[in-house]
């Protein structure tokens, strides 16, 4: 009896710090002037679509909730992994592949280079390793085992999308110096204290072509960012569109659903491929705002116009109250409603490549 409450007091406290003080839901505030963008403010950023304001007594009320559901832990659940071909991902230079290394953390090669979003290869999304949110799957793909990488997306501050140890191993590499990091306005600072200087930081519907090839458009997003107590929103948060000799790209990130979407596929689309978040989702009292449910993942796969979609952001971290093996399940009823057929939308197992070449070679 004292140990089970010994485990409530846990994971109260663990809540409150993880999603409390580094996740809080965003401020709002008034524009700097009238000029700058709506997003804007006098004291970092804000979202365009929603005006949501919860604050401490929702987030308590949220966890205080989380202690009677029995959420399982992360070791509750057994993922199986794919076996890929990490020699040929290395060597591969001719055919289009989408690795999915877990979370948000994809590998992208295409026409010769290597993308990644959101690299995440630590044991937990945390500040400290110790505590936290830990993996129920290891990564799909060793941080040893990629190939050079040419690019690297990363969408917000909160610790499963931007890992401190994970940039810090890829800093070391062998091949880091042609390394370039795409970011959303205010993360330069950040990089460069970890002496990363090739650092492209881009504002929603910018755009930069390092090499005149490969072009990366930063997109709004329904988001938040908050990485200490004293950095509410301080800096962006955005999905990337990458286009490269005719194939378009979409990395969501992490966002709630919203008329962005709709506006993304109009400007941007159709998509050759999109990775959108299927998990993290529960309660939707509390998270509706800034995190997508499997629903309405299907509905941004429709706004943008993807003709293929992967799903990512579910099966790694046990972020949210929903089993960590619902979204998949959900999707799947969700895309039979919406008469989205199997192929198009795609729950790959952690580590498990696939292969494009049909639709690159026949994109616009």
């Amino acid at each position: 009896m004292l140990c089970h409450a010994k485990l409530r007091v846990t994971q109260l406290v663990a809540g409150l710090f993880l999603w409390g003080v580094l996740c809080s839901s965003p401020s709002e505030g008034g524009d700097l002037v009238t000029t700058v963008p709506s997003h804007h403010t006098a004291s970092g950023y804000r979202n365009s679509s929603t005006n949501d304001t919860k604050g401490l007594g929702s987030l308590l009320k949220w966890r205080w909730e989380a202690l009677w559901k029995n959420i399982p832990s992360a070791d509750a659940y057994q993922f199986p992994m794919a076996e890929n071909d990490s020699e040929f991902l290395r060597s591969n230079r001719e055919k289009t592949t989408l690795t999915w290394i877990g979370h948000a953390t994809l590998l992208l090669q295409i026409r010769g280079r290597n993308i990644l979003t959101d690299p995440h290869f630590s044991e937990r999304a945390s500040p400290v390793q110790w505590a936290g949110p830990k993996r129920a799957a290891p990564p799909g793909l060793a941080l040893e085992d990629l190939p050079p990488i040419d690019a690297v997306l990363l969408s917000h501050d909160h610790y499963d999308s931007l890992d401190d140890e994970t940039i810090r191993r890829l800093a070391e590499r062998p091949t880091a110096e042609t390394t370039v990091y795409y970011v959303p306005l205010g993360f330069r600072h950040w990089f460069e204290e970890r002496g990363i200087t090739r650092v492209v930081e881009l504002d929603w519907w910018e755009s930069s072509s390092t090499d005149g090839k490969l072009k990366v458009t930063a997109v709004p997003m329904q988001h938040w960012s908050k990485r200490t107590p004293f950095s509410r929103n301080g800096t962006l948060w955005a999905g990337w569109v990458v286009e490269v000799e005719g194939f378009r790209f979409l990395f969501v990130g992490d966002s709630g659903y919203g008329p962005h979407f709709r506006e993304i596929g109009e400007r941007l689309g159709p998509f050759d491929l999109s990775a959108i978040p299927i998990g993290a989702y529960e309660p939707r009292w509390f998270m509706k705002n800034h995190h997508m449910n499997p629903e309405e993942s299907v509905m941004v796969h429709q706004d943008v116009r993807s003709r293929k979609s992967v799903a990512m952001h579910w099966g790694t971290f046990v972020l949210t109250d929903e089993p960590l093996d619902e979204p998949p399940r959900r999707l799947r009823t969700a895309m039979n409603e919406k008469n989205v057929p199997a192929g198009d939308f795609l729950v790959l197992r952690h580590g498990e490549t696939i292969v494009l070449e049909q639709e690159a070679e026949t994109a616009p």
